[in-house]
């Protein structure tokens, strides 16, 4: 099959990569569509040692596994679980010590023409929501997972740093909420989608010291951490929502005088992020600024890795 292949921090397009045979409660999934994702640019600058095929973010078909699921349009959660271990038994798949993750730790990903994945990881997409648009599944579950983590009440205070990928996806969550919400960034264009949202956004130096209940760092960099640090009041709440790639120098004893939790945040719930894509609660098509066969995809990669790129999607297989 057709796949891109990152190794040694090199990306090429392969034609000869085997099929994947799933073994034992997997499913064989067709690739329909893809997203490239801050994390599958950073794999490829070497932010961690994998070799395979990168992509996370996919819509595809089920061709072999459970018969109530082939056939069908799915979406998938990246992370495979034991089942066995103490986390997997305490509810907490994602963090299972033996997992593998899609397109980024120890399993090929989606952009590919066919990817495999265990069946319980699968999610059937509603009939009505196109695949350009299911295809945002995995990034907004990641966005609806900070509502996991901590409450956000209308009378909140809640800053945004960063208008990317991510953060745009975020904002347009925590929004649902009521909270009276600030995004801030240095690129006025993913700040204008914003704000014809009715969302208020502004430079990074608008964000007043010391005000906010919520902080959510969206940016990957020292600078943006530094800015929610400074913006959250104590007692309040710093959600880390990137990687970083480098490493990042906190004080920590300002975190101690001033009570701040300071909360990680990876993926989210699958199901809520396909209801809210039914809806229509949040519209993501302004977020998609290129699509490209998977052929052209080191051209596509070349895109996404432009300043104020959002979304570019790999059209893999025929919708």
């Amino acid at each position: 099959m057709m796949a891109l292949w990152l190794e040694g921090g090199r990306l090429s397009l392969r034609r000869d990569v085997p099929v994947p045979a799933p073994p034992q409660g997997e499913a064989l999934v067709r690739v329909l569509i893809a997203g490239i994702c801050a994390t599958d640019l950073e794999l490829v600058k070497g932010y961690y040692p994998y070799a395979g095929i990168p992509g996370h973010e996919f819509v595809g078909v089920v061709e072999e596994g459970p018969p109530n699921l082939v056939g069908s349009r799915v979406v998938g959660e990246i992370n495979a679980a034991c089942g066995r271990c103490a986390e997997c038994n305490d509810g907490r798949r994602g963090h299972c010590a033996g997992r593998t993750v899609l397109g980024i730790t120890g399993r090929d990903g989606c952009f590919a023409e066919y990817l495999s994945l265990p069946a319980v990881n699968l999610h059937p997409v509603p009939g009505e929501v196109p695949a350009e648009t299911a295809v945002f599944t995995e990034p907004l579950a990641a966005a609806l997972q900070v509502q996991q983590q901590v409450r956000v009440r209308p009378s909140d205070h809640v800053l945004v740093i960063g208008a990317g990928r991510l953060g745009q996806l975020v904002a347009r969550t925590l929004a649902l909420t009521g909270c009276d919400l600030l995004v801030v960034g240095r690129r006025p264009e993913p700040l204008e989608l914003l704000s014809a949202h009715g969302i208020r956004t502004g430079p990074p130096d608008s964000a007043p010291p010391r005000s906010f209940h919520l902080a959510v760092e969206c940016t990957g960099n020292p600078e943006g951490f530094a800015i929610a640090r400074r913006a959250v009041r104590p007692r309040g709440t710093l959600v880390m929502k990137s990687t970083y790639a480098g490493p990042l120098t906190v004080d920590a004893s300002s975190l101690v005088v001033d009570e701040i939790t300071l909360l990680g945040s990876r993926c989210g719930p699958f199901p809520l992020a396909l209801k809210h894509l039914k809806q229509g609660l949040v519209d993501v098509s302004p977020l998609v600024q290129g699509r490209y066969p998977l052929a052209d995809g080191l051209a596509a990669f070349e895109h996404a890795a432009r300043p104020g790129a959002l979304k570019i999607l790999l059209d893999v297989g025929g919708m």
